[in-house]
């Protein structure tokens, strides 16, 4: 019997890759049809709209190991139609290699349209599955390698216990000459008829648990700034964060003035994770890399502490990452990231009582999820809209800062 179908607007929201992103991902996963008009519509402007080369990646190995019915899958197109036929554990081979198009094209974007699906494709005998991806390592408006390793599977690790080892071959950048990206990751998929289910961190106290201990410094920049750079960022965290310990975890040349990436995570007392990525290029109207070099470091490290100070539990950009996580896990979950400094702790309270958890009581909201919803960037509201649309037995409370899973299993 043909799956129902379901249609979103790809103009509402974000309106852009993520949304094909999460939908087509969660489409494989649950074997059923999604169709997407307007794809990228928001991004006519500037950057282009309909699919790019990542998405078509992700997409149509998706769809070869789903055998789904397809429509409109290339690049540049602004319809998608994808209707899946086999669900993960029917996976033939634990063993794939998948390469973009384009060296530009992100890796790890391609792997966020995936990853949900692989992470479903146990077979018999509970066999890792080996992925490598050829693409771009170091991507404009895409996470680096550096944030996959050390921000967002940490978290996937801690609170969700999804396992993947990971290991960077190579970089390929978005900036600057062309390169050959590549990462080998062994994924450990959840047995068949479990469930992803989430680990609560101990209480926060606001703003004990908040304060910022130690801050992680990766940097891969031309080797002729490494000094002058680490000079600035030490100048410029001792200011915001006197009484953190900083250490520098990846010092690399990038061997061009066209790639410039910084990575800040900060990790608080209470083991809270922030982080700021920052991928920049040497301007020609730069009259010398030193000024450049003032001003990556003295952003870089305002932008983490504004990220610090608004009293979330998780950055930005890893909120949005972990929402489909949440929407398929069993029972609940939270990664707050109020309005406003300190509007996490009253949901970490709520949080920590999960278990006993009276859905009527004044401080426990419903959202309706008609719409793109609750705190968080656009993405991550878009990301709650989607994933609610292919869940639809998820439930969202209070600002989409607690979430109560569905349980998924195969």
């Amino acid at each position: 019997m043909r799956p129902r179908v379901i249609e979103l607007d790809g103009t509402t929201g974000e309106g852009g890759g993520q949304l094909v992103r999460v939908a087509v991902g969660l489409a494989a996963l649950t074997g059923q049809g999604v169709r997407i008009v307007n794809v990228r519509g928001n991004r006519q402007r500037g950057h282009g709209g309909g699919l790019r080369t990542q998405h078509v990646t992700s997409i149509k190995w998706l769809a070869e190991v789903t055998e789904a019915e397809v429509e409109g899958l290339s690049v540049g197109s602004t319809s998608l139609t994808f209707i899946p036929k086999r669900p993960p554990t029917a996976l033939t081979g634990r063993s794939f290699t998948i390469t973009a198009d384009s060296p530009a094209a992100s890796a790890l974007l391609i792997l966020q349209a995936i990853l949900p699906f692989i992470i479903f494709a146990a077979d018999d005998a509970n066999e890792p599955l080996t992925l490598t991806l050829n693409g771009g390592t170091n991507v404009s408006w895409s996470l680096t390698y550096e944030y996959f390793d050390q921000v967002l599977m940490p978290t996937l690790e801690e609170r969700f216990g999804i396992q993947i080892e990971r290991e960077l071959k190579g970089r390929s950048w978005s900036l600057g000459r062309s390169s050959h990206g590549l990462i080998k990751l062994k994924v450990h998929p959840v047995a068949k008829g479990g469930k992803l289910s989430y680990s609560p961190p101990a209480k926060y106290i606001y703003p004990a648990s908040y304060e910022v201990k130690i801050i992680h410094v990766s940097m891969v920049t031309p080797a002729y700034s490494h000094k002058r750079l680490q000079d600035q960022i030490i100048l410029g965290l001792g200011e915001l964060y006197p009484d953190a310990d900083v250490q520098f975890r990846v010092t690399e040349d990038s061997a061009s003035d066209g790639r410039w990436n910084v990575l800040l995570v900060a990790e608080s007392e209470g083991g809270i994770r922030w982080a700021k990525d920052l991928l920049w290029s040497l301007p020609k109207n730069f009259k010398s890399p030193d000024g450049f070099i003032k001003k990556l470091a003295s952003t870089v490290c305002r932008e983490l502490y504004k990220e610090t100070s608004f009293g979330g539990q998780v950055d930005e950009y890893l909120q949005d990452q972990l929402v489909v996580f949440q929407a398929l896990c069993d029972g609940y979950s939270s990664f707050p990231r109020g309005d406003h400094p300190g509007d996490a702790e009253p949901e970490a309270a709520l949080s920590g009582a999960m278990n006993n958890l009276s859905l009527s009581g004044s401080r426990v909201r419903k959202e309706k999820t008609k719409d793109p919803f609750g705190h968080g960037s656009m993405h991550t509201q878009t990301a709650r809209w989607v994933a609610s649309e292919l869940l639809p037995a998820a439930e969202f409370y209070n600002k989409g800062d607690f979430v109560k899973g569905i349980g998924f299993s195969l």
